[in-house]
């Protein structure tokens, strides 16, 4: 999906996937060390970045979208936190190497040419030790209908994931239904993929 296309659909006057974090990232965040720099990658509009800024981290938010990060800007200042915001198309660009101790990343609707670099970027952007943490839809999300994108080219095979994880220490990993309601976009029982890894 090109930077047009998310431009547009985050010109909305309302946060588009909510203000609030995702369930599963706060339910892993007590796994990330006090005061951690953390990438937040794929991050859109900043619900998840805020939330980390909110726990005492420092927090650098990744995303194609330059208007997905003004609006992370925005929400940062209404939670009066700070967080860095870098534009970066992560199906070209990487982040850097050995900068954060951890990343995260939900949904990162990408076509599936790309989800590897992607990934891959994002674990070579921890510190060894440091732990990666992310949730995107399955391709068995197709038959639900309650978010994500309506073709099978931007979800996420599960044994794909499990290939890319493989050389890490798995400390959790799902694959199965997950209800989530996240503002106008996601709306009820969906299917996920969820992964833990630590590098």
């Amino acid at each position: 999906m090109a930077k047009e296309h998310w431009n547009n659909r985050f010109s909305e006057d309302d946060f588009v996937y909510g203000e609030e974090e995702n369930v599963f990232i706060n339910k892993m965040s007590y796994l990330i060390p006090e005061q951690s720099n953390i990438g937040c990658f794929a991050e859109g509009e900043g619900r998840n970045a805020v939330y980390l800024s909110r726990l005492g981290h420092d927090v650098t938010a990744f995303d194609l979208s330059t208007v997905g990060l003004e609006k992370t800007k925005t929400l940062a200042k209404k939670n009066s936190v700070n967080v860095e915001t870098v534009a970066l198309d992560l199906t070209k660009e990487k982040a850097g190497a050995n900068q954060y101790d951890a990343a995260v990343m939900v949904f990162g609707h990408i076509p599936k040419t790309y989800q590897q670099f992607m990934i891959e970027g994002m674990i070579e952007s921890v510190k060894p030790g440091g732990y990666i943490i992310f949730e995107v839809y399955s391709d068995a999300q197709l038959m639900y209908k309650t978010g994500g994108p309506p073709t099978l080219k931007y979800l996420y095979d599960p044994i794909d994931v499990l290939s890319w994880i493989l050389p890490y220490t798995c400390i959790h990993f799902y694959y199965g239904e997950a209800e989530r309601n996240e503002g106008s976009r996601h709306t009820g029982l969906g299917h996920v993929i969820q992964a833990v890894i630590k590098k």
